[in-house]
């Protein structure tokens, strides 16, 4: 055998053991693309109940936000109704928007008496409290 035959040789075990080495990558990349699937599965079937938990319970909370939104717009409703007939009255009857500001004007003496009798009251127990020490 002469030195082209042992290099044949030599040739040949190299390419043999590159393509064990080539062999064992694709077979551990087949079992890692194996687990990646199956741990997708297993992740899908755990989401798959919790987005439906999640829908729900959103769906769940929209009713009640639904029925306030529409007892909301009937309240601003009822509210500029009110205000419109207010205006209206108060527009077309001078004498009762006179009266209301006699009104606004009878209350705010009113508070300023009750203060003033406050304060009036304060300085005479003051005073009381005094003599008594």
């Amino acid at each position: 055998m002469g030195p082209g035959g042992i290099a044949t040789i030599i040739a040949a075990l190299s390419l043999l053991v590159i393509a064990v080495a080539i062999g064992y990558a694709v077979v551990r990349v087949g079992r890692l693309v194996d687990q990646a699937g199956a741990a997708i599965t297993d992740l899908t079937a755990e989401v798959t109940p919790l987005l439906e938990e999640v829908t729900l319970t959103v769906e769940l909370i929209n009713g009640p936000l639904q029925s306030i939104n529409k007892v909301t717009k009937t309240v601003e409703g009822l509210t500029t109704k009110i205000s419109d007939s207010t205006e209206g009255f108060l527009d077309k009857n001078k004498m009762a928007m006179n009266a209301a500001g006699a009104l606004l004007a009878v209350s705010k003496l009113k508070k300023q008496s009750d203060i003033k009798a406050k304060k009036a009251s304060k300085s005479k127990r003051k005073v009381a409290d005094e003599e008594f020490e």
